[in-house]
């Protein structure tokens, strides 16, 4: 059997051949199509144009699902990426002048995320109330008076020739030759809310196919190909 399954370029993608090459030892053959930003996967799984996905976590999938109507759900968790922030022109987030321009993704859920790590570090308060479900008009205190970008969460890492800091998305980060570990002047670590998932279709949540690549994907050498690869910049959610 031969599925489509879409990825975004880097971590995600490298993982995925790794799990072709398991799956393929119980005759599922994977497909592996490269998407470069995050809105076009989704349309395509909806359309039926893929089988399955694997590059969001659940919050931003949840906020898709209730501004488009897809009909896709999470079928199982994967990775976690902890989102970094990042910046060529200061050692230290303290360092930041007042007023300096931090860049965060442009879509609700990591706009969000990026504004909870400056709140959950002291940099700004925001209303929580609002849960990861956070924008700029959240803020309730900014004692540093940030200037706030939202960009494509793609273009992040180009802009910190450009900002302050930035924001960026770990797959991204990665791609662009920086470590959330060692490279991010701020971090969130491993947030449960933020595991990766693999979103299909409901029709197909029973679908034979999927427990294969379930399995194949939660398989230990996986498991081991992500942490000696990634060493802390993406993390096994199995």
């Amino acid at each position: 059997e031969a599925i489509k399954v879409g990825v975004t370029p880097g971590p995600h993608a490298q993982i995925l051949e790794k799990v072709k090459e398991i799956a393929a030892r119980d005759g599922l053959d994977i497909e592996i199509l490269e998407f470069s930003d995050y809105v076009v996967p989704n349309q395509a799984l909806n359309d039926g144009e893929l089988n399955a996905n694997s590059f969001q976590h659940k919050p931003y999938l949840d906020n898709q699902v209730a501004d488009r109507g897809f009909d896709i759900i999470a079928a199982a968790q994967n990775v976690n990426f902890p989102m970094g922030i990042y910046s060529k022109k200061h050692k230290s987030f303290d360092e930041l002048p007042d007023g300096a321009t931090v860049a965060i993704p442009n879509d609700p859920t990591n706009g969000g995320r990026a504004l909870l790590i400056l709140a959950d570090h002291g940099f700004i308060k925001v209303d929580e109330a609002k849960g990861v479900k956070l924008t700029v008009a959240d803020i309730t205190e900014n004692p540093k008076n940030l200037s706030f970008v939202e960009l494509d969460a793609a273009q992040l890492p180009r802009s910190l020739d450009d900002t302050d800091a930035s924001a960026v998305n770990s797959n991204y980060a990665i791609e662009a030759g920086m470590n959330p570990e060692t490279d991010a002047i701020l971090g969130e670590g491993a947030k449960a809310p933020y595991i990766n998932i693999i979103a299909v279709r409901s029709a197909d949540k029973d679908a034979e196919w999927l427990k294969q690549l379930i399995a194949a994907y939660h398989n230990d050498e996986v498991k081991k190909f992500v942490v000696d690869t990634f060493k802390g910049a993406v993390v096994p959610a199995w």
